[in-house]
């Protein structure tokens, strides 16, 4: 088991403070991950609605780059934009 750890967010906070008011800890983390330390190691991290839906979306992204770049080069059809 490691001594150090690496903690992945600029905020943290114990699981103490997170039961007493979860609201605010979200609220004062202006849309950026929490870390929730157990006993000071990172046990969970802590995200809004708002942060989860665009790290989805971030990840989505990385996914629709990769197939683009996967048929790139492939064959291509010439269309007239009047046919459509």
């Amino acid at each position: 088991m490691p001594i150090t750890q690496t903690i992945h967010a600029k905020t943290t906070v114990s699981m103490t403070d997170l039961r007493r008011n979860p609201s605010k800890i979200l609220e004062d983390a202006n849309d950026m991950p929490v870390a929730i330390l157990n006993h000071n190691r990172a046990e969970a991290y802590l995200l809004s609605a708002k942060a989860y839906e665009k790290l989805l979306d971030l990840l989505d992204d990385v996914s629709l780059i990769k197939t683009i770049q996967s048929r790139r080069g492939g064959k291509t059809v010439k269309v007239n934009i009047e046919d459509l």
